[in-house]
C-alpha cells in the first residue's frame, strides 16, 4: 500500500478537529444547528489554514442522514461516498486549471439538476481568485439566486482580486494564522499516533517555521521524520533537515556586530555556509531573533509572547540591555530589505556579507537610525581613549612641512551668558527635538564676534546644511533664551576637518564646567 502524507492522513473529518478557526465553525455550526443555510460561502486566508477541509466537512454535514453537532457522521452512506470522492453532491473544482468561461457554463448548466441523492449540491471552487473576468461575469447571476438545493463555497487565499460583485454576494469568513502554539500541540497528538519519539523543542520550532500553516507544518513534519526514519527526532536534527541555524549562533553573531567586527562576522557566516545551512532561511530566522530582541527590550513580561527556552530568554535579556532600540530597528529593516531580495538571487552570500557589513559600518547609510549609530560609535572610541592619527602627505615625512599653526589664545575673558550657555549645553540639547538634538552633538563650541557663541560643525555633512540655515539658527537663540532668560546670538561656521578646528578655535568647554551651575546675580551686577 503507498504512503499517505501526513497532512492527508491525518485532515479533519469532523469541526471538532479543527484547530485554531474557532471563530469560524462555532458560526457554522450554530447555521447548521438552526438551519439557516446559505447559498454563497467566500473562505480566505493565508495557505494551509483550513478552508478547503472545513468546505468538505461543511458539504458532508448538509447531506449527512446523522449529522450529529460536531458535523458528520461518517457511517451512513452519503458520507461514505463523499469521502471516497464519489458522490455527485459535492463537486470541487480548481479554478486554477479551470479559470474560463466554459467551464463555468457547465457548471451553470448543472445546476439546474437537483441532486440524485441528498439535500445539497455543493461546489466547491478552490482558488477562485484565479477566474477569468469573463467567467466571474458568467457565474453572478448564479451564484446571487441559485436554486434552494445549491451552495456555492468559494475559497482563495488572495481576496483582493475578486470583483466587488462576488464579494457582495457571498458570507466572508477571513481565517486566521494558527498560532505556534495550536500547531505544536496538534503535531504532539500526531506523532504519538504515529508512535514517533520527538523532542517537544523540535516540534515548537516546526511549528515557527511553518508561519501558521497548519499543513505546512505537518508537510515539514512528514520530512523530518523520513530523514531520521526510526530515531528520535531532537531539535538539532530538525535544524539539520530544515538547513536551520541554533539560536545560540544568532547571539554570537549579534555579539560580533556589537563588536562591530566585520571579519569575525564573515568567518561566522563562513561556518554557517560550511554546515550547509540555506541562506533564506538563516536571514528569515535571524530577524526573527531581532523582532524578539525588540520586544524583550520593550516590555519585561513576554515569556508568553517569544517561544525560546529559559535559557535563551536570560541571553536575549542580557543582550537587549547591551544595544539601543534605534540599532534594533535598523538592524531588522537591512535584513528585512534583505529577505525580500535574496529568494531569487544568485549569490546569495554576498548579499548577506554586504548586510552585515552594513550592520557594523552605519556609515554606509544616510538616514537618521544609522546617523545614530555612527554617533554611537564615535562615543565608544572616545570612551575607550582611541584616536585617529590624520597623516598630512608624503612631504611631511622629508623635515621640510610646516610647522603647526599654533592655537590662537582669546584676547578678552568669556562672557558670564556664554559661560552658562556652555556650563548648561548638555540640558540644551537634551531639551531639542530631533534632528536638531542629533545634529548638535556634533556641533563644537567657540567664541564668536561680539560675544556671540561660535558652534563649528564638520562641513558638507547634514548637521553643516541643517543648522546653517537661518530659520534653524533662529530657533536655537529662542531654544536658548527660554533657558537661560538671556538673549544670546548665535553664529554657525563649518570646517573640512577636525584638525581645523583644533588649530584655529579655542574650544570654550574646556575651559568652563560642563556641569549645570547655578549661578545668583545681583541687580546692580546685572546692570552693569
Amino acid at each position: 500500500m503507498s504512503y499517505t502524507a501526513l497532512y492527508r492522513k491525518f485532515r479533519p473529518d469532523s469541526f471538532t478537529d479543527v484547530k485554531g478557526q474557532d471563530h469560524i465553525v462555532t458560526t457554522l455550526k450554530n447555521q447548521l444547528k438552526a438551519n439557516r443555510i446559505g447559498h454563497a460561502y467566500l473562505f480566505t486566508g493565508t495557505r494551509g489554514t483550513g478552508k478547503t477541509t472545513i468546505a468538505k466537512i461543511f458539504a458532508k454535514t448538509v447531506n449527512c442522514e446523522n449529522p450529529t453537532e460536531n458535523g458528520p457522521c461518517g457511517e451512513c452512506r452519503i458520507c461514505k461516498a463523499i469521502a471516497a470522492g464519489a458522490s455527485m453532491n459535492v463537486i470541487e473544482i480548481d479554478a486554477a486549471s479551470n479559470n474560463g468561461v466554459d467551464n463555468i457554463r457547465e457548471i451553470v448548466e448543472e445546476v439546474s439538476y437537483s441532486p440524485a441523492e441528498g439535500k445539497y449540491k455543493v461546489y466547491i471552487i478552490d482558488e477562485v481568485h484565479m477566474l477569468s473576468i469573463g467567467a466571474f461575469n458568467a457565474l453572478l447571476k448564479t451564484l446571487e439566486e441559485p436554486p434552494a438545493y445549491v451552495i456555492f463555497i468559494l475559497a482563495t487565499t488572495e481576496v483582493h482580486k475578486l470583483p466587488i460583485t462576488i464579494l457582495s454576494r457571498c458570507q466572508r469568513y477571513d481565517f486566521k494564522r494558527i498560532t505556534i502554539d495550536t500547531i505544536a500541540d496538534r503535531l504532539k497528538e500526531l506523532t504519538a499516533a504515529e508512535n514517533v519519539q520527538v523532542e517537544e523543542r523540535a516540534l515548537k520550532y516546526i511549528a515557527k517555521t511553518a508561519d501558521g500553516s497548519m499543513r505546512d507544518a505537518l508537510s515539514l513534519l512528514d520530512q523530518c521524520i523520513a530523514f531520521h526514519l526510526g530515531k528520535e527526532l531532537t531539535y538539532e536534527k530538525v535544524l539539520d533537515v530544515l538547513g536551520a541555524v541554533d539560536t545560540e549562533v544568532f547571539s554570537r553573531l549579534l555579539r560580533q556586530v556589537l563588536k562591530r567586527d566585520v571579519m569575525g562576522c564573515v568567518k561566522l557566516l563562513e561556518e554557517i555556509v560550511m554546515q550547509g545551512r540555506e541562506l533564506t532561511q538563516f536571514v528569515t530566522d535571524f530577524t526573527w531573533y531581532l523582532r524578539n530582541l525588540m520586544l524583550v527590550q520593550a516590555s519585561d513580561n513576554l515569556e508568553d509572547v517569544i517561544d525560546m527556552s529559559t535559557d535563551n530568554l536570560k541571553r536575549l535579556k542580557e543582550e537587549a540591555s547591551a544595544i539601543e532600540m534605534e540599532q534594533i530597528v535598523r538592524y531588522i529593516r537591512i535584513f528585512s530589505d534583505l529577505a525580500g531580495q535574496i529568494k531569487y538571487a544568485s549569490q546569495k552570500r554576498i548579499l548577506v556579507e554586504i548586510a552585515l557589513i552594513k550592520l557594523c559600518k552605519p556609515e554606509m547609510e544616510t538616514d537618521n537610525e544609522s546617523m545614530l549609530d555612527r554617533i554611537r560609535s564615535v562615543e565608544e572610541k572616545v570612551e575607550k581613549g582611541v584616536t585617529v592619527v590624520v597623516q598630512e602627505g608624503a612631504g611631511n615625512f622629508s623635515g621640510g612641512a610646516e610647522p603647526a599653526k599654533p592655537k590662537p589664545v582669546l584676547d578678552r575673558a568669556i562672557p558670564e551668558d556664554i559661560k552658562h550657555v556652555v556650563a548648561n549645553w548638555a540640558a540644551i540639547v537634551g531639551n531639542a527635538g530631533n534632528p536638531t538634538r542629533i545634529y548638535l552633538k556634533s556641533a563644537k563650541l567657540s567664541l564668536g564676534p561680539e560675544d556671540s557663541l561660535l558652534m563649528v560643525l564638520p562641513d558638507g555633512q547634514a548637521s553643516d546644511h541643517f543648522l546653517m540655515h537661518p530659520e534653524n539658527v533662529e530657533s536655537l537663540e529662542e531654544m536658548i533664551t527660554e533657558f537661560i532668560g538671556k538673549e544670546v546670538k548665535v553664529v554657525v561656521q563649518a570646517v573640512k576637518e577636525e584638525r581645523e578646528f583644533d588649530e584655529n578655535y579655542v574650544d570654550i568647554t574646556q575651559l568652563v564646567g560642563m556641569e549645570i551651575v547655578e549661578e545668583e546675580f545681583d541687580e546692580d551686577e546685572e546692570d552693569n
